[in-house]
């Protein structure tokens, strides 16, 4: 018995002689490597915050660094005990390579959600367009973009679908134009239902001077000649205008003598010649 409890003994007295070093040089390592870590990621938040990055990209960026660091830190610990760090990079990046076969949908949505903090076709509070959905952006995540649609639906849409489409970004411009129809009668005066439109245009403050507003006949249709007014405004009058105009234009052009013709068809009906 006290052959066996000297053997352990033996044995322990080697394991702490041989890895007890080891051991707290790993552990200084991780410590260590973990603050510098925590610097580094502290350091680049200040950094794009002083350079007035966009908040979006502050985390994904600071949080990156931090993480690569940590990976260094591993790596370096197992190097420590003599692990051959060369065959489990080599091992790991075949794991890697075969999750990424098996999440190549969740890997496109990651690249896409990469590009879209990048290069910044949308930003938070855009209203936009983009993969069959409309409404104002509300988040830009790493995987997927989340929208609230103008009756406050929430929609979310994986980022892929959002970078390998077409995007109309509504805010993007600080001036947009209003495009709006007005069909008068044939008997109507032409030029006074022009003067009429323009006197409306210059009555109200959110029509911009520049560029001039576009008051033309557009064409001849099957029952009114169509003139199209194009005024432009800031971006965020482009709504409230719109249905001001509308309302102010019918109103004007009424009291002005001219008529909104109702879409119409002359029928003419032949008797054929009895027998």
């Amino acid at each position: 018995m006290e052959e066996n409890i000297s053997q352990v003994s033996d044995t322990l007295i080697e394991l702490v002689t041989g890895y007890g070093l080891q051991v707290i040089g790993a552990i200084v390592v991780l410590i260590v490597g973990r603050m510098i870590a925590g610097m580094i990621r502290s350091g680049i938040a200040r950094s794009l915050e002083r350079a007035k990055t966009d908040p979006t990209l502050i985390p994904f960026f600071s949080s990156g660094a931090y993480y690569m660091v940590l990976a260094a830190v591993v790596i370096a610990v197992l190097s420590l005990f003599g692990v051959e760090t060369t065959s489990l990079i080599a091992v790991l990046g075949a794991a890697g390579f075969a999750v990424g076969l098996a999440l190549q949908g969740t890997l496109a949505n990651f690249a896409a959600g990469v590009m879209l903090l990048v290069f910044r076709p949308i930003r938070v509070g855009d209203f936009v367009e983009v993969a069959g959905a409309s409404g104002s952006v509300k988040e830009i995540g790493v995987f997927t973009t989340t929208m609230h649609t103008g009756d406050n639906i929430r929609i979310t849409i994986p980022n892929g679908e959002i970078f390998g489409t077409t995007i109309k970004n509504y805010s993007a411009n600080d001036t947009r134009r209003n495009d709006i129809l007005v069909g008068i009668s044939y008997d109507d005066d032409i030029g006074n239902a022009i003067d009429t439109i323009k006197r409306v245009l210059a009555a109200d403050e959110r029509v911009l001077a520049e560029p001039e507003p576009l008051v033309a006949v557009m064409e001849m249709g099957d029952s009114s000649v169509n003139i199209v007014v194009r005024p432009w405004c800031a971006s965020g009058d482009y709504w409230p205008l719109r249905f001001d105009l509308m309302r102010a234009l019918k109103e004007q052009l009424e009291a002005a003598g001219c008529s909104i013709p109702y879409p119409q068809s002359d029928i003419h009906v032949h008797q054929a010649g009895g027998n």
